[in-house]
Order: structure tokens, then C-alpha cells, then sequence
């Protein structure tokens, strides 16, 4: 019988809590630039990140020193979001599907919390015994 492990007992969360944190972060930034004349609103593929964050742990590893690296043509992550009526001054933001993009990812955020939460009562029961 294997042993119980983190990763295998609280799953994809304790990632998805980092990337939603800092989805926050670039949504809070567009909110707080939504009168800059010319900002460009951006936003991250929340799924395609997730994807790449729970691959990380199984990445190649160099060998020699001349081969070449996987992870120096990666960006960031960050995307621009096309505007549906961009305004005159050229600012890209949408205050009302910014918050509600950021109202949607405090949600997941705290389901992911919630649950976390729920799993570790769990295991702090499993361990007394209760």
C-alpha cells in the first residue's frame, strides 16, 4: 500500500490558488487603469497555465551543458483581451467585465480555499484517529 502524499491528497489546488492570485493581481491592475489613456487590458489563459504548473514537475533535465533550455522561449502568460468597444483614448479596459471576471475568479478562489480546508479537517481527523 503507498503512502499518502501531499500532492496526491490535496490535487490541483494549492496551484490553482497561486495562478488565481495572481489573475487577481492582473485583473486589479486593469481595474485600477481603467481611465489610463492607451492601457491595453490583459488577462492570463487560466486552464493552459494551470496545465503548464502541474506539468512542471515532470520537465527533462539537461544532461550537458550545450543543450538547450526548454523553458527560455516561455512567456509569461499574459494575453491581451480583445475589447469589445475599445474607447477613444484608446484604453482597452471594460470596468463592468473586469469586475465580473474578478468577482468569477474570487469565487473559484475560494472554492479552491473551502476545499482545501475541507481536506485538511480530513487528515488532521485521520491522524487522531477520530
Amino acid at each position: 500500500m503507498g503512502s499518502i502524499n501531499f500532492n496526491n491528497a490535496l490535487g490541483v489546488h494549492p496551484d490553482a490558488m497561486l495562478l488565481r492570485g495572481k489573475r487577481a493581481e492582473i485583473l486589479a491592475n486593469n481595474l485600477a487603469n481603467s481611465d489610463t489613456p492607451g492601457f491595453k487590458a490583459r488577462d492570463m489563459n487560466f486552464q493552459a497555465q494551470l496545465a503548464k504548473e502541474t506539468q512542471a514537475g515532470m520537465e527533462m533535465t539537461s544532461t550537458n551543458s550545450a543543450h538547450m533550455s526548454g523553458g527560455a522561449n516561455q512567456s509569461n502568460g499574459l494575453l491581451f483581451r480583445n475589447p469589445s468597444q475599445p474607447s477613444i483614448d484608446g484604453n482597452t479596459v471594460d470596468t463592468q467585465l473586469e469586475q465580473t471576471i474578478f468577482s468569477r475568479n474570487a469565487m473559484d478562489y475560494n472554492s479552491s480555499f473551502e476545499f482545501l480546508s475541507g481536506t485538511f479537517k480530513g487528515l488532521k481527523s485521520a491522524i487522531r484517529g477520530e
